[in-house]
């Protein structure tokens, strides 16, 4: 069948208008200092990102790229998430295995919570108000109700727990199991443990986000993104990412998901129905493992610092950061 110049016009425009455009570099955001970084976490509607770093979170406004606070005293601080409807925040104080609860507004700590050993990741449910906080090396979660500020439930898990997942109309959570190669899924209502799914040809899984309208998790493990079915466990796709992932995000509005990775690339892999192809591979640096995502705007934000030149008698060593150098990463959609 001719189809008409003026109709083949109108759907190669939506099709343009609709296609993921590559990414590319937008702006660097300095924050300097010393110490250890791990998480970020954005609010879209706040324009805000949290970023862990040392023993405070760094609060950037991300309409100007600019530091407007600082949230201190969260010793071993790894994860950040918020709970806007409630006006609070939390974070994971591995220091002192304590959640703290801060204020949106103030950004001081109004409360902290008890919970299992080296609080690192966590979850907050809007749905049930619930933080679910990953106890890494305790290889347990804690459940903390959010607008009481208690703990509900400590749930004992089969290994060291990184990323997890809600969907909420299967009333379950997903969660990585790093160092068994599984994913253990919790029960809402119950908090027990009510199966466990292997992720290969995945491995180590680390990062893992959500396409909860088709109820598909995007799991990032080794050199490979895997999507898994939440409704069975299946693996019905896979996709090569770079090396040394951390950090997996979806974003609904241009069916792409991302893996952020310690070789200094983050692979865009482009969704389609259940299929996975590698569309982009973008540059970022080494060591930039973490990141996190604005689906408002699409840009992706990770973490970069400057490390100092080995040392020739001790060549194994871990390599050590230079001062001053942390800095945020801001990559979007080109023109």
């Amino acid at each position: 069948m001719r189809i008409p110049a003026l109709s083949l016009t109108l759907l190669v425009t939506a099709w343009s208008a609709n296609a993921a455009q590559p990414y590319v570099k937008l702006a660097e955001i300095p924050i300097g200092g010393v110490g250890r970084f791990d998480y970020l976490s954005v609010d879209s509607a706040a324009h805000r990102l949290y970023v862990s770093h040392g023993t405070e979170a760094v609060v950037i406004d991300t309409a100007s790229n600019s530091i407007v606070g600082r949230i201190e005293n969260t010793p071993g601080i790894h994860g950040i998430a918020v709970a806007p409807e409630l006006g609070i925040g939390f974070t994971t104080n591995g220091g002192e295995n304590k959640v703290g609860i801060f204020d949106l507004k103030t950004l001081q700590t109004k409360s902290r919570v008890d919970t299992g050993v080296n609080p690192d990741n966590l979850l907050y449910v809007s749905s049930q108000k619930q933080l679910w906080s990953l106890n890494h090396t305790g290889k347990s979660l804690t459940v903390i109700d959010a607008v009481k500020g208690t703990a509900i439930a400590t749930t004992p898990l089969s290994g060291q727990d990184e990323g997890a997942q809600a969907d909420d109309s299967l009333g379950k959570v997903f969660i990585n199991i790093e160092d068994k190669g599984t994913v253990e899924v919790v029960d809402m209502k119950s908090y027990a443990v009510v199966a466990s799914y292997p992720v290969a040809p995945a491995s180590e899984p680390t990062g893992m986000a959500i396409d909860a309208a088709n109820h598909r998790l995007f799991i990032g493990g080794g050199d490979a993104l895997v999507m898994m079915d939440t409704h069975n466990g299946k693996v019905v796709a896979s996709a090569p990412i770079c090396k040394g992932t951390d950090s997996t995000w979806f974003d609904p509005g241009t069916s792409t998901a991302f893996a952020s990775c310690g070789d200094g690339h983050i692979t865009a892999v482009s969704v389609k129905g259940d299929s996975l192809a590698v569309a982009q591979t973008i540059e970022t640096a080494r060591g930039a493992r973490t990141m996190t995502l604005d689906p408002a705007t699409h840009r992706l934000y990770a973490l970069e610092v400057e490390y100092l030149p080995a040392d020739p008698a001790n060549p194994k060593a871990r390599p050590q950061a230079k001062e001053g150098s942390l800095k945020v990463l801001v990559f979007g959609p080109g023109k």
